[in-house]
């Protein structure tokens, strides 16, 4: 077994999560407790009970969903043995997961990684007017089809490929009338659906420069460590393994494309056969499995699913 741990973007969230680790387990109390008082703020409270439409606040979001991976790596380390540099091959995570996973592999402390994230969705949010960008996805697309009705939907404004997820999935990003037009264009050019998304700004494309230089500023005044094992960065869908090259990648991504299916089948090509998706959700093992069929992908969230992780 050749494992790689991956750790869930936005959209993840749901009101309980992490709730029943943390009675379970004092590890997972203990990640809570110090993401509340990194950011002076009771998020494990809306985490376990809400209010549902804090909890999706992008800057609440992105911190909540760090803190719920984590709880679940200090738990299967305190409880089933797991050995970061021993026992995983490689980590990734899908956008702010990104973050989850440096943090996993000791780049960032989880002091740091919550502020940078709060620091992350207050600047995304304020990056682009409500209302005035959106987000779409195209379903049965390939990323090069995709490619060409952003470009021509753009027009004198912006549509970008956001995230190429694999499966079929491409997500456009960019002004909300580029997008909308993206949709309509999709619609006759045999794409199976083309939707608009939920969001409360448009991620992941040139529109988001306000954020990235915030993300410029923020990541120069905290401490970077080299990874203990490698990190499969959203951007470059490749490893990287020092501070600088980490910085930089961080940076991109905020107006880059997340290319999780890149990344994906880069680990496997690797030789990772094994995924485990830590925290909310299971959006990822379900990507996982269309992306490299071969492989076996399991989320692990709950007490239970800690019960099943399999030791080595």
């Amino acid at each position: 077994m050749t494992r790689a741990l991956i750790f869930p973007g936005q959209g993840s969230q749901a009101v309980g999560m992490g709730k029943a680790l943390a009675e379970a387990h004092p590890a997972a109390r203990d990640v809570f407790a110090e993401v509340d008082a990194a950011l002076s703020q009771n998020l494990s409270r809306i985490m376990f009970e809400g209010p549902a439409d804090a909890l999706t606040l992008t800057a609440n979001a992105q911190p909540a969903l760090m803190a719920a991976s984590l709880a679940v790596l200090r738990v299967l380390e305190a409880e089933r043995g797991l050995d970061l540099a021993r026992d995983v091959a490689c980590v990734a995570g899908h956008s702010l997961g990104e973050y989850a996973a440096l943090a996993a592999a000791g780049t960032f402390s989880i002091t740091d990684a919550a502020r940078l994230l709060r620091t992350r969705g207050e600047a995304m949010q304020r990056a682009v007017a409500p209302g005035e960008g959106a987000m779409a996805a195209l379903i049965g697309a390939e990323l090069e089809d995709a490619r060409a009705i952003a470009a021509e939907a753009a027009g004198d404004g912006v549509c970008d490929v956001a995230n190429d997820n694999g499966a079929g999935q491409v997500v456009l990003s960019g002004h909300r009338a580029a997008v909308e037009r993206a949709v309509a264009l999709a619609q006759g050019r045999g794409i199976k659906r083309a939707v608009l998304l939920n969001v409360s700004a448009p991620f992941h494309c040139s529109l988001m420069g306000p954020a990235a230089e915030a993300m410029r500023e923020a990541l120069a005044q905290v401490r970077v460590a080299a990874p203990l094992i490698p990190v499969y960065a959203n951007v470059l869908a490749a490893p990287v393994t020092t501070p600088e090259a980490i910085r930089a990648a961080l940076v991109e991504q905020v107006t880059g494309t997340v290319r999780w299916r890149e990344c994906v089948a880069a680990m496997a090509a690797a030789g990772v056969d094994t995924f485990h998706e830590l925290g909310a959700g299971k959006v990822l093992t379900g990507l996982v499995r269309r992306i490299a069929p071969g492989a076996a992908a399991t989320p692990v969230g709950t007490p239970d699913d800690v019960a099943a992780f399999p030791t080595l």
